[in-house]
C-alpha cells in the first residue's frame, strides 16, 4: 500500500515522472486504459515517448466510430508500440440485441447501462485483471461528478489502485500539449465532438454545452457508462494515515 509520502512525491510530480514512480513502485503491474480521447492521447504520447513500463489497451465496444478506428492505426504507427484491443463477449452481445433490440439504449436508462456494461465494463474488468495501478485520462474539469476525484485512489472493487495523472489539467492544458507535440486526435473533435464514446450514443454539442452534453444526449442522468462509478476509498496527502 501507498503511504502519504509516496503520494505527496506523486502529486508534486511532472506527469511522466508519477507515472515512473508508479511503475517502481508497482513494477509489471501498471495499465493504462485510453478511449482514445485527448487526455488519453496526452498520456500515450507520454507513456511511449518516454518508453514506460505500461501496458495500453483499448476497449472496441463494437459500435465506435470510423475516425476512432483511424486513430488508434495512426498511433501504432506513430510510435511504433502496441495498443492491446479487448472486445465484448459475443455471446453477451448477442444474447442482449436477441432479447432487446440492436438500439434498446435509447429506450430506457436501464437498457443503455446494461449496454455499457457488457461492451465496455466486462472488457474492462478482464483488462484489469492482474493490475496493480490502473491509470486513465480523467480530468476535474470533464464532468460535475468528476471534480472531487483525487490524484490517486484505492479502488476497493477492482482491488487496485486508480491512478488519473491529468485531473488537475484544464482543458486549454491538454490542448497546448496536443498542438505542442503534434499528438495524434480523433478528427471529429475539429467537428464538435469532445467527448466521444460509441457512434450511437455520442454527438457534437453546441456552443456553450457541457462537455459532456454529447454523451446520451437524450438521458438526464449523471452522463457515466460505469467504468468510472465504483465506489473507492478516496486517498491523497491530507489523509492522516497509509492506505
Amino acid at each position: 500500500m501507498l503511504s502519504n509520502e509516496q503520494i505527496k512525491e506523486m502529486e508534486g510530480s511532472a506527469v511522466s515522472d508519477a507515472i515512473r514512480l508508479v511503475t517502481e513502485w508497482f513494477p509489471g503491474g501498471v495499465v493504462f486504459s485510453s478511449s482514445l480521447g485527448q487526455e488519453d492521447q496526452v498520456l500515450t504520447d507520454i507513456i511511449f515517448k518516454n518508453n514506460l513500463p505500461v501496458k495500453i489497451f483499448t476497449i472496441d465496444t463494437g459500435r465506435l466510430f470510423n475516425e476512432s478506428y483511424e486513430l488508434l492505426d495512426r498511433v501504432t504507427a506513430r510510435y511504433k508500440k502496441p495498443v492491446y484491443v479487448y472486445f465484448p463477449e459475443a455471446a453477451d452481445v448477442e444474447e442482449f440485441v436477441a432479447k432487446k433490440g440492436v438500439n434498446s439504449f435509447y429506450e430506457s436508462v436501464d437498457n443503455r447501462k446494461e449496454c455499457c456494461h457488457i461492451r465496455k465494463v466486462k472488457p474492462l474488468n478482464r483488462a484489469l485483471k492482474g493490475a496493480k495501478v490502473w491509470i486513465t485520462g480523467l480530468r476535474a474539469g470533464q464532468s460535475a461528478n468528476r471534480q472531487d476525484m483525487p490524484m490517486i485512489e484505492w479502488s476497493e472493487e477492482k482491488q487496485l489502485y486508480k491512478f488519473n495523472p491529468l485531473i488537475n489539467w484544464s482543458y486549454d492544458d491538454m490542448i497546448d500539449y496536443i498542438t505542442k507535440y503534434n499528438v495524434p486526435y480523433n478528427r471529429l473533435h475539429d467537428k464538435g465532438f469532445i467527448s466521444i464514446g460509441c457512434a450511437p450514443c455520442t454527438r457534437a454539442i453546441e456552443p456553450g454545452e457541457d462537455a459532456r452534453a454529447g454523451r446520451w444526449w437524450w438521458e438526464t442522468s449523471q452522463k457515466e457508462c460505469g467504468l468510472h462509478s465504483d465506489t473507492s476509498t478516496i486517498t491523497n496527502s491530507k489523509e492522516n494515515s497509509s492506505v
